[in-house]
């Protein structure tokens, strides 16, 4: 029985470990290889950015990475590969219950007013950073920073965050999480190298399922409809298969590319992802939503339409403000996703 360790995020799902408590990564050898050299050989730069689409473990390789470097604090004597951490052990057990001094993870904050979480990494939570350098190194050892994730920074704690990044005490490594790292400032971006993690391939995808103890397809053909789904994200296809994804992506996908709208439908949908109990099931949709326009503005521009990839681009940043405007502000979230309804079958139409 999986008992959790580590503070619930804003993005918890039930049963599933924390990034900070996941002892097992999938996938990302050769990321994982390459990072425990850089360590070895004294290269590793003062800052990273994991860049890579959500749900396919870059905040776990973070933490994996912040063990290695606390367990290994020499790079001479450090391994070839990166550690496996050692659940039994006392830093792990610091680690995934941010306890351990060296460690700082930061990410959405509670919100004191909602009880929920603020939908963006304030300039607060950033602000730590500065006490937290500030004091003595534990034990002389690194000192890691994880922001995860950097794209939701808004834009004072981005700017906070870019003054650290520029002047960054020795034995220190900030290591920022990113699912769109085109939304951060260029100037954050230039002082971090880059590493691109890929999407997990199908056998690591069902091993990481396997590995939660979660039920799958158990047909070939709806396994392969998994797996073309989820997109080689993990929480992806947690999310399909346990919250009710796959049935909201299907029907929304019917009205979507319907010639005309179904208004009953559409209210069936918005019902099913506004409900008081449906936070993840309205997270899923609005995911859906901006993944529709924004494989269609891929496909579009591939093959030369630009007016057509234009529209569709135009259609995923309308669709997101309104997102962001509808958690910010509490507005209705049955109108939300009929509104949203209404302007995917508009803009498929054309």
């Amino acid at each position: 029985m999986f008992e959790r360790m580590a503070p619930e995020q804003h993005d918890t799902l039930d049963g599933i470990p924390e990034p900070a408590e996941n002892p097992h990564l999938f996938g990302h050898d050769g990321v994982a290889t390459m990072l425990a050299s850089a360590h070895r050989t004294g290269k590793l730069p003062h800052a990273l950015l994991l860049a890579g689409q959500t749900g396919i473990g870059k905040a776990t390789l973070a933490f994996h990475l912040a063990y290695h470097l606390l367990k290994y604090p020499e790079p001479g004597r450090a391994p070839d590969m990166l550690a496996t951490p050692d659940v039994e052990s006392a830093l792990f057990r610091q680690i995934a219950i941010g306890a351990h001094p060296s460690v700082l993870h930061l990410t959405r904050p509670l919100n004191e007013k909602t009880k929920g979480f603020k939908t963006v990494v304030t300039v607060d939570e950033i602000r730590r950073v500065n006490r937290f350098l500030a004091m003595t190194s534990h034990d002389g050892g690194y000192r890691v920073v994880i922001v995860d994730p950097a794209d939701d920074m808004n834009t004072n704690a981005a700017n906070a965050l870019l003054k650290n990044l520029e002047e960054p005490p020795s034995r220190t490594v900030f290591i920022l999480i990113a699912h769109s790292p085109g939304g951060l400032l260029p100037t954050i971006r230039s002082r971090c190298q880059t590493v691109r993690l890929a999407p997990l391939g199908r056998q690591d995808l069902f091993a990481a399922l396997s590995h939660f103890d979660l039920a799958q397809p158990a047909d070939e053909p709806s396994q392969d409809a998994l797996a073309e789904r989820a997109g080689g994200s993990v929480r992806m296809a947690i999310l399909l298969t346990q919250y009710g994804g796959l049935e909201i992506a299907e029907a929304t996908d019917r009205i979507v590319l319907s010639p005309s709208l179904d208004v009953a439908g559409a209210h069936r949908v918005a019902d099913a992802v506004s409900g008081r109990d449906a936070a993840i099931q309205f997270d899923i949709f609005n995911q859906h939503a901006l993944d529709l326009f924004a494989n269609a503005a891929s496909t579009a521009a591939l093959r030369g339409e630009t007016r057509l990839a234009d529209r569709l681009s135009q259609g995923w940043e309308d669709s997101r403000v309104a997102i962001a405007e509808t958690e910010t502000y509490n507005l209705d979230r049955k109108q939300h996703a009929l509104n949203m309804i209404v302007r995917l079958q508009d803009t498929f139409r054309m």
